[in-house]
């Protein structure tokens, strides 16, 4: 039995507790939160006894019987609370990116290396149904060789979205907790995670990132285009936009995704993520003249959430690497920060 605790009960915890909960080899035992009145919260609703409750990291740490702790908290502390998990001798789920800098991700790695312990970056999108079907049939040479990456990252409005109080989002719009911007740094290493897992690391890298004030001191990180020469001279591109108007059906963010992977011989499309924008197919791919969809794949973001968490467990209890390792989450932040060096560069640079 894989003993876990939680250190941050924000929002996204919920998404993070459902496979933790059904899953006959991992039991939620502890959680911390600073707000102890939230960490009492989900304490109750996940069952956790109260003497297993707490507001400092280092008093759940102490406890003997953890094996992992998912690290749920702003970006600046994952550095800090990693390297006192991994003294602690646990295993750490952290959440992406995983540091704000190379320096802090090393430091993060060395430390796991030193502990014997893993470290896994929790990047959900890379285990949503649709992305993995099209992996799978990439590998399968379905489109042949993969030439290029376009993804599409469209944020909007919906009534139906979760509520996230302002002040659990006020940290992302600051850089010293932040890193960079709420959609192409926080929310886009969703879209770099991808861009590395369907076409590899990036040798080369240009990024405009533009700015668009939210409300008085409230500044998103967008319009943004990214694009990225990979090596045998494929191309990708990322692109990411806020439409104030825009109806996005979702029961989470108001987000829409969309990409599409073009090979020698086929071309694949995804659609969805947070939220959908069409009713187009989750999943189709062309080839040969025709086309043809995956209807009978689970499209919920809730998905990519249990099968991460999923690989996890199943990852510690064969003692098999799990995606993303330190060094893969660190390939794609430092894609990341040389898209935001290009940006403030104005022209392309090496990854």
């Amino acid at each position: 039995m894989l003993r876990v605790a939680f250190i941050g009960a924000g929002r996204i915890s919920d998404l993070h507790a459902l496979e933790y909960r059904q899953n006959e080899r991992a039991q939620l035992t502890a959680v911390c939160d600073t707000d102890e009145e939230a960490a009492q919260r989900r304490a109750a609703e996940w069952n956790v006894p109260p003497d297993r409750v707490f507001t400092n990291h280092r008093d759940l740490l102490a406890l003997p019987d953890l094996d992992l702790v998912e690290i749920l908290l702003p970006h600046h502390l994952h550095h800090p609370v990693t390297l006192d998990a991994l003294a602690a001798g646990k295993h750490v789920s952290v959440q992406k990116p995983m540091a704000l800098n190379l320096v802090q991700a090393d430091e993060m790695i060395a430390a796991a290396t030193a502990a014997g312990k893993t470290l896994r970056v929790y990047d959900n999108f890379l285990f949503y149904p649709p992305i993995v079907r099209a992996k799978e049939l990439i590998d399968a040479g379905e489109i042949g060789e993969p030439l290029t990456i376009r993804i599409k990252s469209n944020a909007g409005f919906s009534p139906t979205a979760w509520h996230v109080p302002l002040s659990a989002w006020a940290w992302r719009f600051n850089p010293e907790t932040c890193g960079g911007g709420p959609l192409l740094f926080d929310d886009g290493h969703h879209k770099f995670a991808l861009a590395h897992h369907f076409m590899g690391q990036p040798e080369e890298t240009h990024a405009w990132i533009g700015e668009m004030e939210l409300m008085p001191g409230r500044v998103l990180d967008t319009p943004a285009i990214v694009s990225w020469k990979f090596p045998g001279n494929r191309l990708g591109s990322l692109e990411v936009v806020y439409s104030p108007q825009l109806h996005i059906d979702t029961r989470y963010y108001a987000q829409d995704d969309r990409i599409e992977i073009t090979g020698t011989s086929g071309v694949i499309w995804i659609n969805g993520g947070h939220g959908r924008l069409t009713d187009a197919s989750a999943l189709a791919l062309s080839r040969d003249g025709q086309t043809r969809a995956f209807p009978d794949i689970p499209t919920g973001w809730e998905h990519s959430f249990t099968h991460a968490t999923r690989h996890l467990i199943d990852a510690l209890h064969s003692a098999a690497p799990p995606c993303l390792t330190g060094p893969q989450g660190r390939a794609v932040l430092r894609s990341l920060l040389a898209a935001h060096q290009s940006a403030r560069a104005g022209q392309s640079v090496p990854v």
